[in-house]
């Protein structure tokens, strides 16, 4: 039987602990917030729903410890606005955790419902809890070249490698190209984005190939591995670093943490928009998405609960994955 503890507001997200999985959310606005668990990626409906009041919550951070509960427990947010008139209210929304580290539902996602009013249980992605285990560096320690050594070789890990045969996944497939890198003289390589994003976020049609418009800061593309499992893909993330520094080549991140995907004040609520929009979101006295950014959106990254989300991202692909840098768009 599964047990609501009080839980604690550090870490962020979701971790697991001695007596199952502590849950943490930033909502400064919230009235309450549901914890939502999935039986399993495709389910149409939470089989649990927990609903934290204000015994859950110091200061802006919202927490619960869920007893035997473990790794690859599904689940999801909903969160209730104050009636204030701060926030516009998403509360049918199901949405992601922004520190998820494992993503699921893509089978029966729909973005166009993340748009609309009402609810959106049936076709909304989930999070994935995760293990939070380090990098490796004892073994497959950072190459460290100075500047003045540094040779970038800039790539889409999907196009870079799509000439490849075989039914690989595109980090598995990478690996067959590290002596052509070598023979170049290459000691670093940067990747495009590999944040998860909404390939359906696109004109009509098309498919959204480059993936600059992240829906999640901590969670390597779906799309870039043989299945969408979140453990699986962690794993095998860590390989891809592991190789690439046994052959004394470094890896960097084009990171985005500017915009999202989810638009302006009509674009979709996948994650940041429906727990705390403005706090995450430059928005005018006018209710208007501040557009700096030139994609609908611009993230505030100068408040410090949002730098906090960020800096966050970047300890967990460096000290989780081993990533030796980042360039930011």
């Amino acid at each position: 039987m599964n047990h609501l503890n009080k839980g604690k507001a550090l870490p962020l997200g979701s971790s697991v602990t001695s007596n199952g999985v502590n849950f943490s959310l930033i909502a400064t606005n919230a009235e309450y917030i549901e914890i939502l668990l999935f039986d399993n990626k495709n389910s149409n409906s939470p089989k649990t729903i927990y609903k934290l009041d204000e015994s859950h919550r110091t200061g802006p951070y919202w927490h619960a410890e869920i007893s035997n509960q473990k790794e690859g427990c599904i689940y999801a947010f909903r969160v209730k606005q104050k009636n204030n008139g701060l926030n516009n209210n998403y509360e049918k929304k199901v949405l992601l955790d922004p520190c998820a580290r494992g993503i699921t539902g893509w089978d029966k996602y729909i973005r166009s419902n993340a748009l609309k009013a009402h609810e959106n249980t049936s076709s909304c992605l989930k999070s994935v809890v995760c293990d939070r285990k380090l990098f490796n560096f004892e073994d497959y320690p950072r190459p460290k070249y100075s500047w003045e050594e540094t040779i970038i070789y800039e790539l889409h890990i999907k196009g870079f490698t799509e000439s490849l045969h075989g039914e690989e996944s595109c980090f598995k497939k990478f690996l067959r190209k590290i002596p052509y890198l070598k023979e170049l003289g290459i000691t670093t390589i940067e990747l495009l984005p590999v944040f998860c994003f909404d390939p359906t976020d696109a004109p009509k049609g098309l498919k959204n190939f480059w993936g600059y418009s992240p829906i999640n800061w901590f969670t390597p593309h779906f799309e870039y591995f043989a299945d969408e499992s979140a453990k699986n893909n962690r794993d095998e993330f860590r390989k891809f670093v592991e190789e690439c520094h046994k052959a004394k080549i470094e890896v960097i991140l084009d990171v985005v943490f500017n915009h999202t995907s989810e638009g302006d004040s009509q674009g979709p609520a996948i994650s940041w928009k429906g727990i705390d929009e403005n706090l995450y979101y430059f928005i005018g006295k006018d209710k208007n998405y501040q557009d700096v950014s030139g994609c609908g959106n611009t993230i505030a990254a100068n408040r410090g609960l949002v730098r906090k989300l960020i800096i966050e991202s970047l300890k967990c692909w460096s000290s989780e994955f081993g990533v030796d840098g980042f360039r930011f768009d």
